[in-house]
């Protein structure tokens, strides 16, 4: 496992685009959450919305970026054919899959740290003063990590770089836009108990939980299943197929 994570962080860190899609997930975060917070007019009084919750608005932006990153940590090895000689060096698969799992989700977590906290302290001087809720900055920091290696096991899963970023794009949009269309309330809370981004975004919810149509942490959850079902769903194809 050593071996494995060694080789995994070598190639990551050396890839040329990681750097650039690490810096994107930290500016495309902020510079939305700042954008958002201008855009809304609220008085000094309050404005009567989820002012931490708002401030953190650019996750929606930024997990776009990890999940174009998550992706192309295994789906370059595809579209390559490099995956062959990983698979040669270290031929336990599972082993691989471990690898580069624990290595996307340390370097989500450390772009993730500057991208929520510069997001909260953008929306603590545009937005009128409010209390930051410790639970509502990890939880992001937690979903970008769980949004990366859902990207992952995707890509694993579907061995095309392309496919992969459209289905985990799909897979987090697609849901909130349905739940917009359905009249019928009932299913609208379905789909957004349901749904990656919806239910995941839930932890961040810090005004009127009992509004929010699942839990803070049931909805980090919802998210955590996702990412373990394409994981298990990629390890096991690896492990079946060839490369």
């Amino acid at each position: 496992m050593r071996s494995a994570l060694h080789a995994e962080w070598t190639k990551l860190r050396t890839s040329p685009g990681t750097l650039g899609l690490a810096l994107a997930v930290i500016v495309s975060t902020v510079g939305s959450s700042a954008a958002v917070a201008a855009a809304t007019g609220c008085a000094p009084g309050g404005c009567g919305q989820d002012l931490t919750r708002l401030s953190l608005t650019g996750v929606q932006v930024g997990q776009a970026v990890v999940a174009v990153l998550a992706v192309l940590v295994i789906g370059d090895e595809y579209s390559t054919g490099m995956v062959r000689v990983t698979l040669t060096a270290l031929p336990r698969r599972t082993t691989v899959l471990a690898a580069k799992a624990v290595v996307v989700a340390g370097v989500v977590a450390v772009t993730a740290v500057p991208a929520v906290l510069g997001s909260l302290t953008v929306g603590w001087f545009i937005l009128p003063e409010y209390e930051v809720v410790p639970r509502a900055a990890v939880g992001s920091v937690l979903y970008l990590v769980l949004i990366g290696l859902l990207g992952l096991g995707t890509a694993t899963a579907a061995r095309n770089p392309a496919a992969a970023s459209g289905i985990v794009l799909g897979l987090l949009y697609v849901f909130p836009i349905i739940a917009q269309v359905v009249t019928d309330p009932g299913w609208r809370r379905h789909l957004q108990q349901a749904g990656p981004m919806s239910a995941g975004l839930a932890v961040q919810a810090t005004g009127d939980v009992d509004a929010v149509p699942i839990g803070p942490w049931q909805g980090l959850g919802v998210l955590a299943l996702w990412a373990l079902a394409a994981l298990l769903t990629g390890g096991l194809l690896l492990a079946r197929h060839d490369a």
